[in-house]
């Protein structure tokens, strides 16, 4: 039995639907691989920039007519946002792992992800880029002796 003034219910924080979290960060890597802020993009819609947080965060979910205009903005299809969302309810079907590609995704929508990624493309000799996957995999392993990873964290 809930107790409280429906207010006190109302106050309670619900978590971000999956499906908005991964459309919102699908806008926010779209945007930043157009190298535009969450102000400009605001302003290409009517809105402040807090606005945009909280759609790139999943916070507020974005209505078909304002994910139509994002898109326009933003000159990727609508159907872009969707791509690589979790199956309804957020589970994944049967024993699967989290899909490659989801894993891009959330890499990609971090300033870290993108950063790396445009620096790598820009690299041109073959030999280096392999060096500098060698490299990051050492990192990466070195990492893991450090601070092994639990399950559950």
């Amino acid at each position: 039995m809930i107790t409280g003034t429906w207010r006190e219910v109302e106050r309670v924080k619900k978590a971000p639907d999956p499906i908005d979290r991964h459309v919102g960060s699908r806008a926010r890597m779209q945007r930043v691989l157009m190298k535009m802020s969450q102000e400009k993009l605001g302003e290409a819609l009517g809105l402040t920039f807090q606005q945009i947080q909280k759609y790139e965060k999943g916070t507020n979910r974005i209505g078909a007519s304002r994910l139509q205009q994002i898109s326009k903005t933003l000159n990727v299809p609508p159907a872009f946002f969707f791509e690589g969302a979790p199956a309804s309810g957020g589970e994944t079907p049967g024993f699967a792992e989290e899909s490659s590609s989801q894993f891009v995704v959330d890499f990609l929508s971090t300033a870290e992800g993108l950063h790396l990624n445009r620096a790598f493309a820009r690299i041109k000799d073959p030999k280096v880029r392999k060096r500098v996957v060698e490299l990051i995999t050492t990192l990466a392993d070195q990492e893991d002796i450090v601070s092994p990873h639990v399950d559950g964290e």
